[in-house]
């Protein structure tokens, strides 16, 4: 079977723009009548189908956009829905939420759902096991029918479009130089596999880190978790074997494991080991003790991607010039790396 002709393919087969294959398509008078013969005898030709509910997006507008999260279980996605639904509410829109529980199913059901005329586009992180299979055919799909799309925290590169971040890997940097800086000189680091992107930028930013302070790199500290939900045994039996005095961990959840298990061991956070930690959340202010983060201002990058998107429905724009926002990070030190002075004597 053949695959589906794309507005965007015939583009590009014709030299023109996606929108001006879009308005040719729909007789619309903004088109010559020489280019806009040659594109509907093209697409005859062809025998291409027009996805009516894109092109119908094209003739009105909904005044709502979709968003579609791995997860809201983290503090740090519920930021994020908060940044999109002020501006969007802001700017007259309302904000359909859907989850996707990181299942690539799931996101292709969400997207195909969505798409059926009821939203005007999309604010996308994509789900760990999309990430995974590396299969984006239903994000290629949307985006050549003209559907705007925008891409927050978890990206991914060879989709087009606009997308807004922060840099993993300089805040993993940071959170690492600053248990350096605190005398830390063996340094575990607990992440993802690297098919997740966000484990892997945060990853190398630790290694980054070590290196720039001639620091060893030693594999046997770095630990990689497949299974996130139940990843407390495996963190604990990692640090019962080895003997370190600072930790990195890419989430919440990951440090919280790791300092329970470095206390059931018999040792103190901070006194004996250090721990920092990724994404400001709620458990990280109310966990004890409280956890030093990198701080990714969720609700910032929620209110950028919800900026780019609405710009782009309201402009309506020919041009395919897309955008990277980074977001910066910040560093907030609590407890877990904050040494304890010692008495007076």
């Amino acid at each position: 079977m053949k695959p589906k002709l794309t507005l965007k393919q015939i583009a590009r087969e014709l030299d023109v723009s996606v929108s001006t294959v879009s308005k040719a398509l729909r007789d619309s008078p903004e088109i010559s009548d020489d280019t806009r013969q040659k594109i509907q005898a093209f697409a005859k030709l062809y025998n291409y189908k027009p996805n009516n509910i894109a092109l119908s997006l094209k003739n009105r507008r909904t005044k709502t956009i979709g968003l579609v999260l791995p997860e809201i279980v983290h503090d740090f996605f519920a930021t994020v829905i908060s940044g999109v639904e002020e501006v969007a509410n802001k700017r007259g829109y309302n904000v359909l939420i859907c989850l996707s529980n990181n299942s690539f199913d799931r996101e292709v059901i969400n997207l195909e759902m969505l798409a059926n005329g009821s939203i005007d586009g999309f604010i996308l992180s994509v789900a760990k096991e999309t990430q995974q299979k590396g299969d984006y055919h239903h994000l290629e799909e949307v985006i050549s029918q003209g559907m705007p799309v925008v891409m927050v925290d978890r990206v991914v590169n060879d989709i087009i479009c606009d997308k807004v971040i922060i840099d993993d890997s300089d805040g993993a940097r940071d959170a690492v130089q600053q248990l350096i800086d605190n005398g830390c000189r063996k340094i575990a680091i607990i992440t993802t596999v690297d098919y997740i992107s966000v484990g892997k930028l945060r990853t190398e930013g630790y290694l980054r880190a070590l290196r720039n302070n001639d620091l060893e790199v030693e594999e046997d500290l770095i630990l990689k978790i497949e299974d996130v939900e139940n990843s407390h045994e495996e963190i604990a039996q990692f640090l019962s074997e080895r003997e370190v005095d600072g930790i990195f961990a890419v989430n919440e959840q990951f440090a919280t494991s790791a300092v329970k298990a470095i206390i059931s061991q018999g040792r103190s956070v901070p006194d004996d080991v250090l721990v920092f930690s990724f994404s400001d959340g709620e458990l990280s202010r109310r966990f004890i003790p409280t956890l030093s983060t990198v701080n990714q201002h969720g609700a910032e990058m929620g209110a950028k991607a919800a900026d780019l998107l609405l710009d782009r429905i309201e402009n309506d724009t020919t041009e395919e010039k897309f955008q990277t926002t980074i977001v910066k990070t910040s560093l907030i030190e609590r407890e877990s790396t904050q040494n304890r002075k010692m008495p007076a004597v």
